[in-house]
């Protein structure tokens, strides 16, 4: 009775785990990368509004804490490759209203003329029920405290938010501080030229995932991501994650390795090419 007991114990978790893998590989979340930038600027309330009407799933986006400790979506350190006036402030030492003076939008259009850099408040009002949002943070984990505090005022569920970051104190610190929200490492590969080993190497990354307490691993998409190494990877308990992924032929290959999400400057295009065959 003990050992039935047991193996129903090991085997129901289990076969959890297959059905969520399987239903990952047939339907990965699409992720607008910073909204929908290929048509519209990056990191704007007009690229994810644009996203929502393309039929993502999630939108992800950068963001930085100013100088007054206000939260401000803009990938870069400064703002001189996309505002039109060419400014070169450090948006850290930027205060939010400084900032908020720059169009960042007629760079890409004049049709986009006026779009300023949104808060983290504001980005998040745009999220529809049962949609997700990811954020990326760009500075370090001092800006924790703060974004602790924008997402609890911002109505949203625990499940519509992801946390994601390149830096693993990021990671373990919203972990600590928000453990009931999902968090992602970001990682990027390299090919050592004297070796033609990867680096991280795949005992490293799954060190850090542990040591972050990560819930998932976020790869750029990268020659190093083989059906073997990203099985390891979830049958250790992380989720799988790719990006910047424009090419619908890809995102088929991905979808096929399992990847939980792909992330895409072209929700309309990726959501189209994953769609099921219709039949005659």
């Amino acid at each position: 009775m003990m050992f039935k007991y047991l193996l129903s114990a090991f085997l129901v978790p289990l076969a959890c785990s297959e059905q969520s893998l399987a239903a990952g590989k047939s339907a990965p979340l699409v992720v607008a990368h910073r909204g929908a930038s290929h048509a519209a600027p990056e990191n704007t309330l007009a690229a994810f509004k644009l996203a929502w009407e393309e039929g993502a799933d999630a939108i992800e986006g950068d963001f930085f804490l100013t100088k007054d400790q206000k939260i401000v979506c803009t990938h870069d350190r400064t703002t001189q490759r996309l505002n039109k006036e060419k400014l070169k402030l450090d948006v850290a030492k930027s205060t939010l209203g400084e900032l908020r003076a720059l169009d960042v939008g007629s760079w890409k259009n004049e049709k986009w003329k006026g779009e300023r850099m949104p808060t983290l408040a504001e980005v998040m009002e745009t999220v529809p029920d049962g949609k997700k949002i990811y954020i990326e943070v760009k500075c370090g984990a001092e800006i924790v405290p703060f974004l602790k505090t924008a997402i609890e005022a911002s109505g949203l569920e625990p499940a519509q938010i992801v946390i994601i970051s390149f830096q693993k104190a990021v990671i373990l610190n919203a972990k600590i501080s928000m453990p009931n929200l999902k968090a992602c490492w970001l990682c990027s590969f390299k090919r050592e030229k004297k070796t033609g080993e990867m680096k991280p190497t795949e005992a490293e990354v799954m060190k850090s995932l542990n040591t972050v307490r990560a819930d998932g691993l976020s790869c750029g998409d990268h020659s190093s991501l083989t059906a073997g190494f990203l099985r390891r990877v979830r049958a250790a308990g992380y989720e799988t994650h790719c990006w910047t992924v424009d090419n619908p032929k890809r995102a088929k290959e991905l979808v096929e390795l399992g990847m939980h999400s792909i992330t895409t400057n072209r929700p309309a295009v990726i959501r189209e090419g994953l769609a099921p065959a219709e039949g005659p």
